[in-house]
């Protein structure tokens, strides 16, 4: 099978991670990995859901769990019969927790937090080897890299976060916010472009969080400026999400005005009420997010917009509901990932009065519709237009500079920049042809 299987759950910095764990746990065909996420409940049931299908389909595996949740919450995964491992988000940055011998010894780490004893009194197997992540304070020395399947590779440049949004368990997961020199990010990004990868993305936690805990303090607008002129050969380089309160003037003009970032912003937003942001402890206003949104389609009408909106947030009532709903319009909203909210245990927001599971489930059916007809009409809008695509490796699609998603009449030559002509829109994918 050539290495481990690993199965990925969540968001880019997980799938970027996980491509450097196939690397660092080597040749072991009999092993698979489960990178979990703990951004909703449902993720969480859905990494169990996971791991059950890998049991079935491969019974003689090791399955080993890691990532967010298995950080959080790492007891509901060595309950399972399943698994045979639990490791942290720092442990699976390293070799050894990988090794045959984590299937029955506990970690002997004076930091680890030890194997619970209901796994062992329950017969379970499971070995626990998660530190306290809030403890880490370097930057990951693998900084992750490309993702076998895609063109584009994705270089993380920070992980954790420093915030405390009341529904978020991710700094729990990930610890404190922390940075990677911008040499060590330069000489990652020339590699994988040596490598044959025409576009980077930069990932994190909370990439606009980049630098303060660096020498000088520099920013994410500034180690931006260094990769582009370092590394002149990088034909096309991306953001994962920001967040929109720490866009300054240097990053602002960068994704306003040079042409190789690309047009397309996923912010996070979160909602469109200024009594919700309050309450989850945003740090940006209704008004603030759609000035934003102004400001860059001013400076470049082309860029696409995504954002992270939350369904359901406690207390949320239907005219709250309709400030989010409406904000989908009032910033064109095309790259919508609606979340409907479910309660983490230890966030504030899951003591606050909760708002009904059949009216969250409502509510994010309406944002997603919401969404979808800014999308389709966008999409609408770009056919007869030429657009430079990145061609996946399957050679029959691809993504243009504002992230719209393209399908080839005829195979293309995969990992080229093909200048492309629209023809048509089919199945939430645009019909392109080579341009003469």
């Amino acid at each position: 099978m050539g290495g481990p299987q690993i199965i990925t759950m969540g968001c880019r910095l997980n799938i970027a991670e996980s491509e450097a764990i196939r690397e660092i746990a080597g040749g072991q065909d009999d092993l698979i990995v489960v990178n979990s996420c703990a951004v909703t409940a449902e993720a969480v049931r859905q990494t169990r859901q996971a791991i059950r299908r890998a049991r079935r389909e491969r019974p003689d595996a090791r399955i080993m769990v890691t990532g967010c949740a298995a950080q959080t919450q790492p007891e509901t995964f060595a309950r399972m019969t399943e698994v045979d491992a639990v490791i942290g988000n720092r442990e699976k940055m390293e070799a050894a927790s990988y090794s045959t011998a984590v299937r029955v010894e506990q970690s002997r780490d004076t930091d680890a937090r030890p194997l619970r004893d209901f796994a062992r009194s329950e017969g379970h197997s499971a070995a626990v080897q998660v530190s306290d992540i809030m403890a880490v304070r370097e930057s990951a020395p693998h900084m992750a890299s490309a993702f076998a399947e895609h063109a584009r590779a994705f270089l993380e440049v920070q992980n954790g976060c420093d915030h405390r949004c009341t529904f978020c368990i991710i700094p729990y997961g990930r610890g404190n916010s922390r940075s990677v020199p911008a040499g060590a990010v330069i000489d990652k990004a020339r590699e994988l472009v040596d490598a044959g990868y025409r576009e980077i993305v930069l990932t994190g936690v909370d990439v606009t969080s980049y630098g303060p805990d660096l020498p000088g303090a520099p920013s994410l607008g500034l180690l931006i400026e260094r990769i582009l002129n370092g590394v002149p050969n990088l034909t096309r380089l991306r953001l994962s999400s920001l967040d929109s309160v720490e866009i300054d003037d240097r990053l602002f003009d960068l994704l306003a005005h040079e042409p190789r970032m690309m047009p397309h912003l996923h912010l996070s937003l979160q909602a469109g009420d200024d009594m919700i942001l309050k309450r989850m402890k945003r740090r940006h206003s209704r008004a603030e997010a759609i000035h934003t949104v102004e400001r860059l389609k001013t400076a470049r009408p082309d860029i696409s917009i995504g954002a992270d909106i939350i369904a359901g947030f406690p207390t949320e009532d239907e005219a709250m509901f309709a400030n989010s709903l409406k904000l989908v319009d009032e910033c064109a909203i095309v790259h919508g990932h609606i979340f409907p909210y479910s309660p983490r245990i230890g966030t504030p927001a899951a003591r606050m009065p909760q708002v009904d599971r059949s009216t969250i489930k409502a509510r994010a059916a309406r944002l997603r519709e919401a969404c979808e007809v800014q999308r389709r009409y966008w999409l609408r809008g770009l056919i007869g237009s030429g657009q430079s695509v990145l061609v996946e490796r399957n050679g029959t699609s691809g993504h243009a500079e504002n992230f719209a998603p393209v399908r080839f009449a005829a195979p293309q030559t995969p990992s080229s920049i093909v200048r492309a002509t629209i023809t048509g829109l089919e199945n939430g994918s645009l019909i392109a042809q080579e341009a003469a």
